[in-house]
């Protein structure tokens, strides 16, 4: 059987992701992409659009997390005050709490992706 390098890399990859979201939900009860949602909202208040693109979430995956995050109550919608065909997002209070307890969590990095972390922080 040939492998093929990329692959078992990506491979290594997604089990150092799954095995840190698997950490996330433990410690804080919520997934990564649920995380990264809070995280690009921080105190703004922004459409779905705005968090699809922070995200590099798809804009149906990242509704559904919207979703899940808002049923829990983590975030509210309003409409817009200038263009009420708008719909913005912010942070409830609760949503503020998990955020504050995720910024102060101290996660051990998978090794895999020290090298990253890394060069993210050099910047």
């Amino acid at each position: 059987m040939e492998k093929i390098t990329c692959i078992c890399v990506m491979r290594e990859l997604m089990m150092a992701l799954s095995d840190f979201e698997n950490k996330l939900m433990d410690a804080h009860g919520v997934s990564l992409n649920e995380a990264m949602v809070l995280c690009a909202l921080g105190g703004e208040c922004v459409t779905a659009s705005v968090i699809a693109e922070r995200t590099g979430l798809r804009p149906s995956h990242a509704s559904k997390v919207i979703g899940a995050l808002e049923e829990r109550g983590y975030l509210m919608r309003e409409l817009g005050k200038q263009d009420k065909r708008q719909m913005y997002l912010s942070l409830t209070d609760e949503g503020r709490k998990c955020l504050d307890r995720i910024k102060a969590y101290q996660f051990e990095v998978p090794e895999l992706l020290k090298p990253v972390f890394e060069a993210y922080q050099k910047n």
